[in-house]
């Protein structure tokens, strides 16, 4: 078996029991597999949940808080009582931690998600292993990841890791409710996540967690976009991390072999970034954009939308809707007085260049994701 770069999320549900208390058994369950892993060679990004369902007990709650107040308090306390028992079971097999919490602002702005990046990879250059989790405690409903599940799929695409491995208490992908249906089936291999596959997820399985199975394909499909394979599933014992690499887990494995990891430039203008204006284009440059290739051009543009600056990000609709998102490379002033003009007239007697939005900032939004998000 190769060395991977392998993201592991590891949901609340798997860490604690039915009381919201971190269970020593599941536990110690993912620390063996963890290390039987890593003794291969392999990089680990751990993702882990349980921050809140192991700090509410601590504060006094009977169970999980509702209020945004009830859950920051628990993750204050949660995240200390989770990092602590990681660094203490992960030291007997002398493997070091690192705990990272990431707010969504640190991926929207464009220098920190670098930064995000930088740092990562100085850890697992080093043989760390970097424990991440949202900061629940300062995040606020607008400027959240959503949950852990969509999470790891980013984190997986920011590290350009080769698989996604998101572990949970129910054994992968059904065609309906297996704890309602008894005559429910497994998908044991699923090549794309499309919208009537998500029209037959249900919602959490459970009261500790808060991502049930539709969460978990959203962040199939993301992680996907970015060239990472998924596993959606469960397992006990040591080694079932390498069985899932071996590609013999109990679950759903998600994605086909021709997946295309996006360079972090373009994950960021796709998944991050804030759109500040919109850009009209004719049919010839639609097709130039989404068949060619090509970069945008004054000539195929048609109108503009919004006050933008030089660098900022803007999305391009043609006659089909919503094309895709790039960085401009004039602001809308400028581009105002360029509309529909030929580069040669405008270029000449110049060292202008004539791209509006060059090819290597360029996103494509496919059509399945921008049905299922409006």
């Amino acid at each position: 078996m190769s060395k991977k770069r392998i993201v592991l999320k590891i949901g609340s549900s798997s860490l604690t029991n039915s009381k919201g208390e971190i269970d020593e058994q599941k536990f110690m369950d993912h620390i063996k597999a963890i290390a039987a892993l890593r003794s291969f060679g392999h990089e680990i990004v751990l993702v882990s949940s349980g921050a809140v369902a192991a700090g509410f007990r601590a504060l006094g709650y009977p169970g999980r808080p509702v209020t945004l107040k009830g859950k920051q308090a628990a993750a204050a306390v949660g995240q200390s009582l989770l990092i602590q028992n990681y660094m203490l079971k992960l030291g007997q097999y002398k493997i070091t931690p690192a705990q990272i919490l990431l707010t969504r602002a640190d991926f929207s702005i464009k220098e920190r998600y670098k930064n995000a990046y930088s740092t990562l990879e100085e850890l697992l250059g080093r043989g760390i292993i970097p424990i991440i989790n949202e900061n629940d405690t300062v995040s606020v409903a607008e400027l959240t990841f959503g949950d852990n599940d969509m999470l790891s799929a980013l984190v997986s695409g920011l590290v350009h890791a080769e698989q996604l491995i998101i572990l949970t208490d129910i054994n992968g992908v059904y065609d309906s409710h297996p704890a309602k249906n008894k005559m429910a089936k497994r998908f044991d291999q699923i090549d794309e996540v499309t919208s009537p596959l998500l029209s037959i997820a249900e919602g959490s399985g459970t009261k500790i967690g808060t991502g049930g199975m539709l969460s978990k394909l959203l962040a199939a499909r993301t992680a996907n976009s970015l060239g990472v394979k998924v596993f959606i599933g469960s397992g006990h014992g040591e080694n079932k991390l390498l069985n899932i690499m071996a590609g013999c887990g109990d679950g759903t494995y998600v994605g086909g072999e021709n997946l295309s990891s996006l360079k972090n430039t373009k994950q960021w203008i796709a998944f991050h970034s804030a759109v500040t204006g919109r850009i009209f284009v004719d049919e010839g440059a639609e097709q130039a954009l989404l068949n060619r290739g090509s970069s945008l051009l004054p000539a195929g543009i048609q109108k503009l939308s919004g006050s933008f600056e030089k660098g900022d990000v803007v999305e391009v609709h043609g006659k089909s809707g919503l094309l895709g998102k790039g960085e401009v490379l004039y602001p809308s002033y400028i581009l105002e007085r360029m509309i529909g003009k030929q580069s040669t007239e405008l270029a000449y007697g110049t060292n202008m260049s004539m791209e509006i939005i060059h090819r290597d900032q360029w996103v494509t939004i496919p059509r399945e994701r921008k049905i299922i998000n409006e």
